[in-house]
């Protein structure tokens, strides 16, 4: 199916030299204002890629990315209350 993920929060000093990132994975987002950029890379060569981005000049620091390690599978175990205030 699809190859599992991870993303990257990539702080940066320079917001030109940051489009050289897309050689590293799919860059996805890049602020202008706040001078960060999201990469994401596949997860079985993650640790490889931060190690070679944080060679770069332009890079002040890198964040992995916890989107994976949220739960999104929700439960209905409280009743749901909206049909008492219907009109």
């Amino acid at each position: 199916m699809f190859p599992e993920r991870t993303g990257f929060i990539i702080w940066v000093s320079d917001v030109k030299a940051a489009r050289n990132l897309d050689k590293y994975g799919s860059l996805h987002y890049i602020s202008r204002k706040m001078h960060y950029a999201v990469l994401y890379v596949n997860a079985e060569r993650a640790e490889e890629v931060q190690k070679n981005i944080k060679r770069l000049p332009y890079v002040k620091k890198i964040e992995r990315s916890l989107r994976n390690e949220i739960k999104t599978e929700y439960s209905n175990e409280i009743q749901d209350k909206t049909r008492f205030y219907g009109m």
